[in-house]
This record gives structure tokens, C-alpha cells and sequence, in this order.
């Protein structure tokens, strides 16, 4: 799909890689309408796109913020284009972190946008073409120390992703999955830049993964990660898990050090 032809509702649009995405897609013609619990980021580009952007402040976690997405949507001439790119990360061995941080991450990360796809495939439906990206990362198929529960939430949407791609599959929408490596955004503490830089692991701009995720967009492929030796490990964690296995073995002391004594 051209950016031209997009008629797109984007989550998470207020930062990191959805803001980039946002910036992106409205300087290529695309319209949209965002949906941040935070708008402020959000007014440069509307004043810098006003013709092509709308916003919404709504935080698709609850009932009422999907309802309110849902009439943004029928208002919004059509709607061709979901983005589920909102989403949390929370750094941390298992045990440190109490029920409520768990219950937050897979409500949001899992069953808000698996409500919010829910009730907006009816206006998806009713194009002749549209896509369904959901935005999920290098942990939806590698499980790593110290995010437990955020690869649990992209192992997830990773599978809601192939499941839906195949239940649609004799209709006119398709479903992507784009799994970026870790990237530079306020979604990742210090303490995880810090430990990435001390174990050599690479961290893209949000800017250069915008950039992947539009021509993915514009291709439709229906899966793609990002990030070499990252696409590798992807594949040798489906093959061969104990080599992975034996990989994180040695890297476990200092994640552990750094999940125990976060700055």
C-alpha cells in the first residue's frame, strides 16, 4: 500500500517509534489519525500536517477509550490501515516485579490491542483493501533474561498476528508482523542502554525503524525483522533453541547484575 492511498489509525503515535512513523507517513501524503494518551507531542506535526492529521487522546487499555477510537474512526471518511505500534517494556528479573506491572504490560501490549483490532475489522473489512501492522519486536521469538514478560506479550502478538493473517485470508485484509531490534527510545531505561552498550548489542534510531516499517508498509511483507546478528538468532531459536540457549548463558551474570542494580 502507497502512503498516498492510506487512510491509517495509528496507537502509540505520541513517541519513539510511532511518533517517527507518524512523521513518515504524513510527509509521504498519508492520512491519519493519531492516538496518544499524551497529545502534546503530537501538535508540531499537526501543525506541520494539518490537512493530513487528526488526534485523538484515548488510552485503548480501557473500554472507553476504544469506544472513543471506534466513532474517531467512523468519522474519519474510511479507515484502510491499523497500526497497533502502543506498547510498554519494563526491564527486571521475574521476581521483582509485582502482579500489577504484569497485569499493565499484557493488558496493554496484548488484550487492549487484540479489543481494539476486534472492533475495528468491521471498517477494515468494508475496503477493498486495508492492513492490519502490528508492531512487535525481536523478543516475539526470542525469549530473553530480564523481559519475561514483555517477550511473553510479543511471543503473543506475534501468533495473533498469524492467526488473524490466516483467518482473513479469503478477505481483502492483510496482516503484517514487523519486528524491529532494540531501539533508542524512552521506552528502554537507562540502565538497559547501559547494559546493551556493555554486552555490544546494537540499538537503532526510531527514525531508521520508521523508515524500515513504511517500505514494509509499502511491500506488505508479512513478516520482517530487523537487525543482523538479530535475524540470525531468530532463526536459530526456531531451529536450534539450545545454541541460543548456550548464547545467553554467558550473557546471563550481567543482565543479572544490571536487573538487580538499575541506576
Amino acid at each position: 500500500m502507497q502512503p498516498t492511498d492510506c487512510r491509517a489509525l495509528l496507537t502509540g503515535a505520541s513517541g519513539g517509534i510511532g511518533l517517527a512513523l507518524a512523521y513518515r507517513l504524513a510527509s509521504e501524503g498519508a492520512h491519519l489519525l493519531l492516538v496518544g494518551r499524551r497529545l502534546e507531542p503530537l501538535q508540531t506535526l499537526l501543525q506541520r500536517f494539518p490537512q493530513n492529521v487528526q488526534l485523538v487522546q484515548a488510552d485503548i487499555a480501557t473500554r472507553s477509550g476504544r469506544d472513543a477510537l471506534v466513532a474517531a474512526a467512523q468519522n474519519f471518511g474510511g479507515l484502510n490501515c491499523l497500526i497497533n505500534a502502543a506498547g510498554v517494556n519494563r526491564f527486571g528479573l521475574l521476581d521483582q516485579q509485582d502482579e500489577q506491572q504484569i497485569a499493565e504490560l499484557i493488558g496493554l501490549n496484548v488484550t487492549a490491542t487484540l479489543q481494539l483490532t476486534q472492533r475495528l475489522l468491521p471498517l477494515l473489512r468494508a475496503q477493498r483493501r486495508a492492513l492490519v501492522i502490528n508492531v512487535g519486536s525481536t523478543f516475539g521469538a526470542i525469549g530473553y533474561p530480564g523481559f519475561a514478560a514483555y517477550c511473553a506479550s510479543k511471543f503473543a502478538l506475534r501468533g495473533f498476528s498469524e492467526a488473524l493473517r490466516r483467518e482473513l485470508a479469503d478477505t481483502h485484509v492483510r496482516v503484517l508482523y514487523f519486528a524491529p531490534r532494540a531501539t533508542r527510545t524512552s521506552m528502554n531505561a537507562p540502565s538497559v542502554v547501559a547494559m546493551n552498550d556493555e554486552l555490544g548489542v546494537a540499538m537503532d534510531d526510531p527514525q531508521q525503524v520508521a523508515e524500515e516499517l513504511l517500505d514494509t508498509i509499502r511491500r506488505e511483507r508479512e513478516e520482517r525483522h530487523l537487525g543482523w546478528p538479530e535475524r540470525l538468532f531468530v532463526r536459530l531459536n526456531g531451529l536450534l533453541p539450545r545454541v541460543v540457549d548456550q548464547a545467553l548463558r554467558k550473557q546471563l551474570p550481567i543482565i543479572q547484575r544490571f536487573a538487580r542494580h538499575k541506576p
